[in-house]
């Protein structure tokens, strides 16, 4: 940096060697007027003397201006770059670049977790609302840098007022989440909501979407799980239009009094879409409010499912029993309804009692609800001629998922309940459950050996015989047991 670049207290610092530079012109400047007065004065060429002597004087005069202009006497020129003084407290990069004013604690926080954690990140999803003016995205992006925070994604969801942003974050593993907050809400957003992300969370937006379309065409069942992976956290249920035609004059209302486009109520925390047929599925999510956006995708979901009618993977899996019996283990759905009928009035008192837990008369009226890809997705056993010998449920309840088995008496103990408990338990793990349970007598010996045979752990509740097991799911790969993989040496597709 030049000594005349150089600043103390504002004002230029001048060497003295150029001040002595100047007093030596001024000497000079004198001696030589003086000898050109004497010339004129005393010579016969005393006008041509000063005629040249006025050219030698604008000569000096430009040299002078350009060696200003060259030795930056002069003001900046509009294309200069060069260093200025920093004003206190004013940023120098906005990637977390030093600054001469104090440090915010997100930065003071985002610089010790950097240096404590040598490389280790987190990754975080991150909703927040910013005023829908120029700037304000700019601002919260400038907080997250100086927390060493980085930005991999970003969607913005308009608002009537302001915009929601939702960010997926990578942040030095010790940052607290309170730390981000924190620093969001210092550059102006506000009802900020984070959670952990995980390796999933990486896919973008469109991919992610047109992933969950392409699920939801090819099985009606995945609906649910689609709005549940689009929509995040949340709680769906499905009433036929049926069920809200025997509820009364009230109800021939469609969709409990929602639009055919569908609503938002409950100040954006309840989701209410309507099938043409009448059937309505409700979405909450008490702890966010859905926005526009989240509304527009969830309703091209269901409009996609309407359009393309029932529809169910007609893939199955011979296998044989350990007794050289052959079975076939498939998807089953309303259709199924008489072939289940038949099998209840096979089944004894007691294995229908420990099944459904209540008035055994009244169990076939539960197999239309069960059957349908509405509420989960159900497995079913059939021998060589056809005939439904078993039945596995996987019923989505709320923010919970049911496992339920039914085999017939003639056919128990001879390893059926466990084929279908695996593959249900492998279906829940490929829908993101993080656990399962199942509901039974304390006096269901079986069903606990089914349980214990999944390897996974468990957690038991006894209260006035009833026994509800719970499985927790984390560490159960995916690709563990497929709905329709084939056990080496015993299926065969079709």
């Amino acid at each position: 940096m030049s000594d005349v670049t150089r600043t103390k207290h504002g004002r230029p610092v001048h060497h003295w060697r150029r001040d002595l530079v100047e007093l030596a012109a001024l000497f000079t400047a004198v001696a030589v007027a003086d000898a050109v007065a004497n010339m004129i004065g005393h010579g016969p060429d005393g006008p041509a003397l000063l005629v040249i002597s006025a050219v030698v004087l604008l000569a000096t005069v430009g040299f002078h201006t350009w060696w200003a202009r060259r030795h930056n006497h002069a003001p900046p020129t509009a294309d200069d770059t060069g260093a200025r003084p920093h004003a206190a407290g004013q940023r120098t990069s906005q990637q977390g670049g030093p600054r001469s004013g104090p440090m915010t604690a997100m930065e003071q926080a985002g610089a010790i977790a950097t240096e404590s954690s040598a490389g280790a990140t987190t990754l975080w999803r991150m909703r927040t609302t910013v005023r829908d003016e120029p700037g304000s995205l700019a601002a919260l992006c400038t907080a997250l840098a100086h927390g060493r925070v980085d930005i991999l994604s970003l969607q913005a969801h308009p608002l009537a007022e302001g915009t929601v942003d939702e960010f997926l974050l990578r942040a030095p593993a010790d940052l607290p989440a309170a730390e981000i907050t924190r620093g969001v809400a210092h550059a102006g957003g506000s009802g900020t909501w984070i959670e952990r992300a995980d390796a999933h969370d990486l896919v973008d937006a469109p991919t992610r979407i047109l992933s969950l379309a392409t699920r939801t065409a090819l099985d009606a069942a995945e609906l649910p799980l689609a709005l549940r992976q689009l929509l995040g956290r949340c709680t769906i249920r499905s009433l036929p239009a049926k069920a809200q035609s025997t509820a009364g004059p009230r109800a021939a209302k469609p969709a409990e009094g929602a639009p055919v486009e569908g609503a938002l109520e409950g100040e954006g925390t309840v989701l209410r879409l309507q099938a043409p047929d009448g059937e309505v599925i409700t979405v909450e999510r008490p702890y966010l409010p859905f926005t526009p956006t989240e509304f527009a995708r969830a309703r091209a979901l269901v409009e996609l499912d309407t359009r393309l009618g029932p529809r169910m993977p007609r893939s199955q899996d011979v296998l044989t029993l350990a007794e050289g019996s052959p079975i076939t283990v498939r998807r089953a759905d309303t259709t199924d309804v008489d072939a289940a009928k038949a099998m209840h009035e096979r089944c004894s008192q007691r294995t229908l009692g420990m099944r459904y837990h209540g008035p055994v008369r009244d169990a076939d009226r539960y197999l239309n609800h069960l059957l349908s890809p509405r509420f989960g997705r159900t497995l079913a056993v059939q021998t060589a001629s056809g005939r439904i010998v078993g039945i596995g449920h996987l019923l989505w309840d709320g923010d919970e998922t049911e496992i339920a088995l039914l085999v017939e008496d003639d056919w128990q103990r001879r390893g059926i309940g466990s084929e279908l408990l695996g593959r249900l338990v492998a279906l829940a793990v490929e829908a993101g459950c993080e656990s399962v349970y199942a509901v039974t007598q304390a006096s269901n010996t079986g069903m606990v050996a089914a349980m214990r045979g999944l390897g996974l752990p468990l957690d038991y509740q006894i209260e006035e015989g009833t026994l509800v097991i719970t499985a927790r799911l984390e560490a159960t790969p995916v690709s563990s047991r497929l709905p329709y993989d084939q056990p080496q040496g015993r299926a065969e597709q079709h």
